[in-house]
């Protein structure tokens, strides 16, 4: 791994903030719409402790809508070289399925293409390749329309995993080399709560399957399937962070979160004990 993708230490993974730049994400669709919201937003989750900034433009909740690559680049382009401009620091990560977008956003600075499609689109390998940027390959079953809608798998660990390989093996033929490639199993992205719950279970497993995983299940829904009184996003915090502090112990690289500040905390805290339980202490 390069030391953009290694986690800090043993038991703390880099925190990636979310920065949805859209009218319709499930966790806070509209609060950033505009730049300077978004980029007042990015700049309070650097100061929390935010190592990435996952910045998006289009809404891949259950359901959404797709927007065209002109409206999802006017919408994160300026944030990015807002961000950037104030901080030429921070480490950025684009969130989209668009070969066009994600050209855009690396040559504004981004250096990090998040893409939950696992940059299957025609020539997104190739220019992942070309761009020399890090990517993260992320597994989802259908579109963000219709990928709720009854998904079912032989073995959902199994199944995704052996996908996650084939990505990755595609990708590494295009050009893009192995120390760039980030996975994400997907948590919420075509995925029942059992399936959830079996791949969080299987995580650290997935953490040597020989790249970095990258974990995301901050605000998701399953968190109110299990805790009904959790049907607003707003409400899922407990659950974000004991998801979180499952994935740091797993060994996985990075966690993608919404409240960065309670999570940095929450990790730092765990990290502490379990370093003192290692020496003995």
């Amino acid at each position: 791994m390069t030391s953009a993708l290694a986690p800090h230490d043993r038991w703390r993974p880099l925190v990636m903030g979310v920065v949805n730049v859209t009218p319709d994400s499930f966790s806070d669709g509209g609060r950033y719409l505009g730049a300077k919201a978004a980029c007042d937003h990015a700049l309070t989750l650097l100061d929390q402790g935010a190592d990435w900034l996952d910045i998006g433009g289009e809404s891949t909740r259950p359901g959404a809508e797709p927007v065209s690559a002109d409206e999802e680049a006017e919408r994160i382009l300026p944030v990015i070289e807002a961000v950037l401009a104030v901080r030429p620091d921070a480490r950025i990560s684009i969130d989209t399925m668009k070969p066009e977008v994600a050209g855009a956003a690396m040559r504004a600075g981004a250096a990090l293409w998040n893409d939950v499609t696992a940059l299957s689109a025609p020539g997104a390998a190739e220019l992942a390749a070309k761009l020399g940027c890090h990517v993260c390959l992320m597994h989802m079953r259908g579109a963000p329309r219709t990928m709720q809608d009854a998904p079912v798998y032989d073995d959902v660990v199994t199944d995704v995993a052996r996908y996650l390989g084939q990505r990755a093996g595609a990708v590494m033929a295009a050009g893009v080399a192995r120390e760039r490639i980030v996975l994400d199993p997907g948590i919420g992205f075509g995925k029942t709560l059992a399936h959830n719950l079996a791949l969080m279970a299987a995580l650290e497993p997935y953490a040597g399957l020989g790249f970095p995983i990258l974990f995301g299940a901050s605000r998701k829904r399953f968190i109110a399937a299990i805790d009904p009184s959790a049907a607003d996003a707003g409400d899922r915090l407990g659950g974000s962070l004991a998801a979180a502090l499952l994935a740091a112990r797993a060994g996985a690289a990075m966690v993608r979160v919404h409240d960065v500040r309670e999570t940095v905390q929450a990790i730092t805290v765990q990290a502490a004990i379990l370093e003192a339980k290692d020496t003995g202490r």
